[in-house]
């Protein structure tokens, strides 16, 4: 028997019970966090299903969920919603503490090559997962450089360098530190042996209020 039953009024009442509470959707009620990054990519944070409806009349056709959590309360209504509206969705887990490894790297790379757009990529708070993936996908998709598509991790979407999250960050700091100099293309950077995410992630070091911030008080992903 699923997790969450949509079948049944009931079963639909309590799925969306712990998606308010436990999910916190209570917060994104009136706020998207949506941003696009082109006429035909947007960013924003886990939507409503309601919001994906809204999101397909303004010609969304697909939707990436970065989050993972297949057995979540948001994952249930947002993939009964995208098969009742018509909308692609497309499952692309990534994390916010960690260095992407080269294979996640280079399957963003395909994921923005073969997506059918318009399309809204997605994270729970639409700040540091939807912010990576916005930078590879300004790099790759609209041929940016890495320094400008960097933009795209910056506190006006909600992104907090300081704290763990800044890890994100840090990988195209690195590339810019280590790799550029060399006249390495980022993609050739991630292919060398000299792209390490663990031993990147070993370097790293984020404040201590930073921390707090996004682990504690906002209780970041």
């Amino acid at each position: 028997m699923a997790k969450f039953d949509l079948t049944t009024p009931w079963g639909r009442f309590q799925t969306y019970l712990h998606y308010l509470w436990n999910d916190h959707a209570y917060l994104r009620v009136g706020f998207s966090n949506a941003h696009w990054v082109s006429p035909e990519l947007v960013r924003a944070n886990q939507p409503w299903p309601f919001q994906l409806a809204w999101w397909k009349k303004r010609g969304i056709k697909t939707i990436v969920n970065l989050r993972g959590g297949f057995d979540g309360s948001f994952y249930a209504l947002e993939k009964d919603a995208c098969e009742r509206l018509g909308l692609n969705l497309v499952d692309f887990t990534i994390t916010s503490r960690e260095v992407p490894i080269r294979e996640r790297v280079r399957g963003a790379k395909l994921l923005f090559e073969t997506l059918e757009y318009p399309a809204l990529i997605h994270c729970k708070s639409g700040a540091d997962r939807a912010g990576i993936m916005s930078v590879l996908y300004a790099h790759y998709r609209l041929g940016l450089p890495i320094r400008e598509a960097m933009k795209e991790l910056s506190p006006r979407y909600l992104h907090i360098k300081a704290g763990n999250t800044g890890v994100l960050d840090y990988v195209f700091e690195q590339y810019l530190e280590r790799g550029e100099p060399k006249g390495l293309t980022f993609t050739d950077w991630v292919e060398s042996d000299d792209y390490d995410p663990v031993a990147m992630k070993k370097t790293f070091r984020a404040g201590m209020l930073g921390k707090l911030l996004t682990d504690k008080l906002l209780r970041r992903e």
